[in-house]
């Protein structure tokens, strides 16, 4: 089911305000492509905001064979180390990961709908019991499966 998301899709993404920062947007570039065969999908993205700053991140989606779940390996250039793969399923056609650590969750849904990706992701930290919405990526495909230029 990762086949859908292959490809390049550029948009925006937009960031609520935390204690880490103000709400802001950026421009956004993401790549899936296949991997190892056809057994991963590699997912690459790239924020760049007005001035010019640029955030990026790669992951790897697999299966677990011993389980009807998908990995994933994350890792980005927010400096932190990269963590345990995190286990996604897919409900009602979203794929939804959960990123646990000691600093809190993260849940990340991935989802097409009439053609528009969209990536949002929102945490719970601390002792809270929802999840709070942090951030929405909205793009559309301009091709299948270019690469991110370096």
């Amino acid at each position: 089911m990762l086949g859908t998301f292959l490809g390049r899709w550029t948009g925006t993404t937009h960031w609520e305000a935390t204690v880490w920062g103000p709400a802001h947007s950026a421009e956004s570039e993401i790549v899936f492509s296949l991997a190892a065969a056809g057994l991963a999908v590699t997912h690459s993205y790239r924020h760049t905001d007005a001035d010019g700053t640029r955030s990026e991140g790669h992951g790897v989606f697999t299966t677990d064979p011993d389980h009807p779940e998908i990995l994933w390996y994350h890792v980005n250039s927010m400096g932190l180390p990269p963590e345990a793969p995190a286990r996604a399923g897919w409900h009602d056609g979203t794929l939804t990961v959960e990123r646990r650590s000691d600093r809190g969750t993260a849940r990340h849904t991935f989802r097409i709908d009439d053609g528009v990706l969209t990536h949002a992701a929102g945490l719970r930290l601390g002792q809270a019991s929802g999840f709070t919405p942090f951030m929405a990526t909205v793009c559309r495909r301009v091709d299948e499966g270019a690469p991110i230029p370096v």
